[in-house]
């Protein structure tokens, strides 16, 4: 017994592990994914094979590939650990790896660019409060430069070639898959990987980086399509939403349009941790999706941030809307048909399926890590502390990891409340490391309230535990109105 539990704390601790990892990642490239769009509609406009071939304007497409994206995640990879003095080392870092490479240097930035603003900031941490008075801007700024020189040097030298080899390795591998027409596989891992919340982890991590490169050289890649494909997720919310019962049934449209519309696949995970046999479904429709991508040549120029279908469309090259349509229809009806047949096979006298909020709680507590009962006291206390009128509002600040996803919702719901009720307070959202000054109100689920007290000490902090459904959007209401 004791044996038991001690593997499953570790095998819960690894998930975690690699959950921090996945959404570190995340946030180093989510704040980034316009400059990925942009790049992605320059390149399927008008590269030799593109929709309006322009010789002069194609001169964008390698450049932004090898020296715009990657510094623009080294940067937002050290400010993510010291600000903007972690920002500048980040770039100055990255430009290393991306001189000491022939390829896009996107895992390069993703390592040095966080190292490098963790190296900054113990250097901070050593001299702070040793600086004659006078000499604060001088030490700063040359600290910076010397540190981050000496580490470009190291990474032009070092850190550049070994993640270029890294990555040759990997994308050996995945040519031998699809050489061997053993991609669809992949989607074993992928599609469980992606209800652990361990999706960021493989797409910007490791499918990402490939593809990016895969791209550069034949004008698209299928790699873009692996985990990003709303097929699988579709296929089970339709089966809800047509056979399924209860608030499930009820709740299935509407998460329809955000998963299929808006891209955000963590809509219908709790649908799945319902009823976890429902994993094969996802697993088929994932695998056949794949199968179909490669047998008629599907690809995307581009990230489709993150699975939208208006993103596939718009990252969709030239003459491949057929298979790329063709993908997600055949991989959303073997989903749905396979979720279909496993609900209306549910005996009666099973054990009693969750419901939909029991099963948005267990995702909330699958991606807490054990952190949920300290913030939920903190966050009383804080609470307690700050709660504002109605006079002294103006602005409420929904806040995520990324800060564009769950946050956008929750803020979308609220603003439609408020208006309903005739109340003008602005509402927005944003990345919990970036959670405004001036926000009066902020709104998070309880696994990130200690992190937006941080960020923002004198805001009055409301926890919740799903953004799309809270009785505290009610309440708070009826206080400001």
């Amino acid at each position: 017994m004791a044996t038991t539990a001690t593997q499953q704390t570790s095998s819960g601790g690894a998930r975690v592990k690699v959950q921090q990892f996945g959404r570190m990642l995340s946030g180093m490239v989510m704040p980034n994914i316009g400059a990925f769009i942009a790049w992605g509609l320059i390149t399927a406009l008008f590269i030799p094979t593109g929709w309006i071939p322009n010789e002069s304007l194609a001169a964008l497409v390698d450049p932004m590939i090898k020296y715009l994206l990657p510094l623009l995640i080294g940067y937002t990879g050290g400010q993510m650990v010291h600000g903007k003095r972690g920002g500048v080392i980040g770039a100055v870092v990255t430009m290393g790896v991306i001189v000491g490479s022939s390829i896009p240097m996107f895992l390069g930035a993703m390592l040095v660019g966080p190292l490098a603003g963790w190296i900054l900031k113990q250097f901070d941490k050593a001299v702070d409060g040793k600086i004659k008075a006078g000499f604060e801007m001088l030490v700063n700024n040359f600290s910076l430069g010397i540190i981050g020189g000496v580490l470009s040097v190291g990474a032009l030298k070092g850190i550049g070639p070994l993640v270029e080899g890294l990555t040759n390795i990997l994308s050996n591998g995945v040519e031998f898959l699809v050489n061997h027409n053993l991609l669809p596989l992949i989607n074993i891992i992928i599609e469980p990987a992606k209800v652990l919340f361990l999706n960021n982890a493989i797409n910007h991590g490791v499918l990402g980086p490939i593809a990016l490169e895969q791209s550069q050289r034949v004008g698209k890649s299928i790699l873009f399509m692996l985990e990003s494909n709303p097929g699988p997720g579709l296929g089970i919310l339709l089966a809800y939403w047509l056979v399924g019962k209860g608030s499930a049934k009820s709740s299935a449209p509407g998460a329809v349009i955000i998963h299929f519309l808006g891209g955000i696949h963590e809509i219908y995970f709790p649908y799945i941790l319902m009823n976890p046999r429902l994993i094969l479904a996802v697993i088929g429709g994932g695998v056949s999706g794949t199968f179909t991508f490669q047998m008629l040549g599907a690809g995307l120029v581009a990230s489709p941030s993150p699975g939208s279908i208006f993103a596939y469309f718009a990252m969709t090259p030239k003459g491949g809307y057929l298979p790329m349509l063709a993908g997600v229809i055949v991989a959303t009806v073997v989903s749905f048909a396979l979720a279909a047949l496993l609900l209306k096979t549910v005996k009666k006298n099973d054990e009693e399926e969750m419901d939909i909020e029991e099963a948005a709680a267990k995702v909330k507590d699958m991606k807490s890590a054990g952190t949920a009962a300290q913030t939920a006291a903190t966050a009383t206390a804080t609470a307690a502390a700050n709660v504002r009128n109605k006079g002294s509002v103006n602005k409420i600040v929904f806040a995520c990891d990324a800060g564009m996803g769950s946050s956008a919702m929750g803020a979308s719901v609220l603003r439609k409340k408020l208006q309903g009720a005739g109340v003008n307070i602005t509402v927005v959202n944003a990345a919990v490391s970036e959670i405004p000054a001036d926000a009066d109100i902020v709104v998070t689920q309880k696994t990130l309230t200690d992190r937006a007290i941080a960020v923002n000490p004198n805001a009055e902090h409301i926890s919740i535990d799903n953004f799309l459904k809270s009785p505290k959007y009610d309440e708070l209401v009826e206080r400001l109105k």
